[in-house]
């Protein structure tokens, strides 16, 4: 099984979505590995999006994602990040596909509810900021016969 990073970021957690949004993953067949709520350091933030550094953005991306609270969550299953990249839809939302996050609950790039890792490489980078090995759970669901 494949493991993947998410993070909700302020305009979910402070519009009530983060609920919805863990349950579209968990409908598809995902498990929650590891989950908390917190308000990412600014240090954690520029580590996060260091990749973007050199970017005019990068300024902005630190600045909104440590504005307020985030739901950081790790998530496994069969093609985790290809199929949790495909539910998140395009990182703008004005253009992303109805039914998908960022298509029913964001209307721009800047603030569009949700971050997903999107490679293997990546989440391998990415979780460690959030979680320590620890605080990931190894369990089963008693369905994965049925889903995968």
């Amino acid at each position: 099984m494949e493991r993947t990073l998410i993070l909700i970021k302020p305009d979910g957690v402070k519009r009530k979505l983060s609920g919805k949004i863990l349950s579209k993953f968990e409908d598809k067949g995902m498990k929650i590995v590891a989950m908390k709520m917190l308000v990412l350091s600014k240090e954690k933030a520029e580590k996060h999006y260091a990749v973007h550094k050199d970017k005019p953005f990068f300024n902005g991306l630190v600045s909104y994602i440590i504005s307020g609270p985030i739901v950081a969550a790790m998530l496994e299953g069969k093609n985790c990040i290809s199929v949790t990249r495909t539910l998140c839809g395009s990182t703008d939302g004005s253009k992303a596909q109805p039914g998908t996050i960022r298509g029913d609950y964001s209307m721009g790039i800047e603030k569009n509810i949700i971050h997903a890792s999107d490679s293997e490489e990546s989440f391998r980078y990415e979780w460690p900021i959030y979680f320590s090995p620890e605080e990931v759970t190894e369990y089963s669901s008693g369905d994965e016969e049925l889903i995968f």
